[in-house]
This record gives structure tokens, C-alpha cells and sequence, in this order.
């Protein structure tokens, strides 16, 4: 039950993490009060839920973004989760500059933020005992949910099948890389109907959570919204699927 929220905010976000950069104006995939909801299903157990919320700070010129999860029914027996996470990005830089995570993860608690200085390249931890400053090496280096929505309106349709690209993104003091691989266009049948979607491989690392490091499958609609629709991963042990289930306040019809 654990992986089941790590899973789904670091996989959904850097996935669209991982899309070429643009022009484009910040923001044209999404506004402020955008909402979005997922369903997580573990093999036939509906496992839990999980949100995505958009906030801008006017006045402080941010977006302030969170994300939450939890689990429900008998996964709470098991395994009960109460994570959230946000993201605080300067709106004219695309960058964050403020991460928090606070997690309860079958009892197993953490509280930590995160400050960007992305004109000096560091990162420094607060776990509220200490702090820590990382020197971090990448370019332009996103947390978990501030890439899902700073880049969310970068085109992937330039990409030929095959193509792969790699990213930074930091978390738990480390740059860690990220490779995904373009699998083309799909139509998706959802219970909003049939779904225009680019169909996406982010690569994994297999062992402990995930069977191979092709295991998960990313559809992503292809309107300007760029809303993830759907993620299907084997795991070690069973299998997962998310699922969009709702949303609200979206810029673009869909």
C-alpha cells in the first residue's frame, strides 16, 4: 500500500515533467481553481483516491499547488495513508521555489519542506530538527508536483515513436534522472467517453516495487488540458491502475 501515492506523484508528474520545452505562456493547460481527481485500483481493490489543486497567490505572483492521497476501505486496514504534498512555482520562471511533503504512511510520518535557490543551484531540507543545503547540478530542477504543472503545456506531438528524453528532478536530497519514451497516439475509452490520448513509457526501476522497468503505461490527453487519463503498472506483487475519475475549473473543454 505504500508505493501506491510515491507511485502515482512521481510517475504522473514527471512524465509530463519530461516534455520538450516551448514558448508557450505559463499556465495555458491549466487555471487557478483546476481540479482534478483519481481513482487507484490495487489488482481488483479499490485502493484509494488521490486530488490535484491549483491555487494563485495574486499578490506573491505564485501558483500554489497541492496534492493529496489517501487510502480507503480495507487498504486502510492494512496499510493506512494520509500524504500531501505541495508546490509553490514563481509564475514567471516556470520554477519552484517552495516544496513541502507531509506524509502518514502507516504511522510512518514525515514533515519536510524544501527552499529552491535557483539562481545558485541549491536546495536546502528542512526536516524541522535541521538544515541541509544541497548544491544541485541540474538545469532548471522541479520537485514532484511542480513539474506536472509548470510543464504541463509543452507539446509532445514533435516526438517520433521511440524517442526518449531525460530530466532532473529533486527529492530526498538527491537529483535523481528520469527517462520516458514516446509510444505514439491511442484512443482511450473512459467513462467520459472515447479519449484522443499520446500514449507514454516512463521507465522505471524494476526490483522491489516495480516487475520490469517497462512496466508502466501513461495515457496523456492529447487536447491542450495534457491531463494524465490513465496509468497501468505491474508491480512486484499484483498490478495497479489510476484512473481520472473527475474535474472542474479546467481551461480548455474537454
Amino acid at each position: 500500500m505504500k508505493t501506491f501515492y510515491f507511485f502515482l506523484f512521481t510517475v504522473v508528474t514527471l512524465t509530463i515533467n519530461a516534455q520538450k520545452f516551448s514558448n508557450d505562456p505559463l499556465g495555458s493547460a491549466y487555471q487557478d481553481k483546476e481540479f482534478l481527481k483519481y481513482r487507484i485500483h490495487y489488482g481488483i481493490i479499490n485502493a484509494g483516491y488521490a486530488t490535484l489543486n491549483v491555487h494563485e497567490v495574486a499578490k506573491d505572483s505564485l501558483f500554489h499547488f497541492v496534492g493529496k492521497g489517501w487510502t480507503v476501505g480495507m487498504s486502510n486496514w492494512f496499510f493506512k495513508v494520509r500524504d500531501r504534498y505541495e508546490s509553490f512555482i514563481d509564475t514567471k520562471t516556470q520554477l519552484p521555489t517552495h516544496f513541502v511533503r507531509d506524509i502518514d504512511e502507516g504511522g510512518y510520518k514525515i514533515k519536510r519542506d524544501i527552499y529552491f535557490d535557483q539562481d545558485n543551484n541549491q536546495a536546502t531540507v528542512k526536516d524541522h530538527k535541521k538544515d541541509t543545503v544541497f548544491n544541485v547540478e541540474a538545469f532548471k530542477v522541479h520537485d514532484m508536483i511542480s513539474g506536472f504543472y509548470s510543464l504541463r503545456n509543452h507539446p509532445i506531438d514533435s516526438l517520433q515513436i521511440g524517442e526518449s528524453i531525460s530530466i532532473d528532478m529533486f527529492f530526498d536530497g538527491e537529483t535523481n534522472p528520469f527517462k520516458l519514451v514516446y509510444l505514439g497516439e491511442d484512443t482511450l475509452k473512459t467513462k467520459f467517453g472515447k479519449i484522443p490520448c499520446f500514449k507514454l513509457r516512463p521507465m522505471v526501476q524494476s526490483g522491489r516495487v516495480f516487475k520490469e522497468k517497462e512496466s508502466v503505461t501513461l495515457w496523456v490527453t492529447s487536447d491542450k488540458n495534457r491531463i494524465p487519463l490513465r496509468i497501468k503498472a505491474d508491480l512486484a506483487v499484483g498490478s495497479l491502475k489510476v484512473d481520472l475519475t473527475s474535474y472542474s475549473g479546467l481551461t480548455h473543454s474537454f
